[in-house]
């Protein structure tokens, strides 16, 4: 269990009607977090301002669901912060049959191992964090989020 802390901002998006959204973010980071001690930030906000960070990070257009902002060493506990964007999120929760609250805690799980240096670039990284994810979600009552997806989010 982290030893830090995890703020959540509600900052756009209709993400009240997860539910109480905090706890549900925080129990998800704190579950992907498993051990490890650190602190993280996550904003959940809409597609326009998740296009504008996408754009000025990661020089690409558009939205995109997650965003993981990895902290540098000095800056520890301190691991970073994530960004959601609502419509995207929900699109692809209705798209895929799925939850919404599910959906939102398997990209905040996957959002903490980006943040925690786990990464997909390749077939052998992305089954790992795969697995890893399928893990920590069965922990948490969240189905498999890969068991009829073809491609990794």
């Amino acid at each position: 269990m982290s030893d830090g802390r995890i703020d959540v901002e509600v900052e756009a998006g209709d993400w009240r009607d997860v539910g109480d959204v905090e706890a549900l973010v925080v129990r998800a980071a704190t579950a992907a977090l498993g051990s490890e001690v650190g602190a993280l930030t996550v904003l959940l906000t809409d597609d326009a301002a998740q296009a504008e960070l996408n754009a000025r990070f990661r020089g690409r257009e558009g939205s995109t669901n997650v965003l993981s902002f990895p902290a540098p060493d000095s800056a520890r506990p301190h691991l970073g912060d994530l960004s959601l964007a609502w419509e995207t999120c929900r699109a692809e929760a209705e798209s895929q049959g799925k939850p919404i609250g599910d959906h939102l805690g398997h990209l905040i799980v996957h959002g903490v191992l980006h943040l925690l240096g786990r990464d997909h670039m390749d077939d052998a990284e992305a089954e790992a964090m795969e697995a890893e994810e399928r893990t920590i979600l069965a922990g948490l009552g969240i189905p498999d989020p890969y068991r009829a997806e073809t491609s990794h989010t």
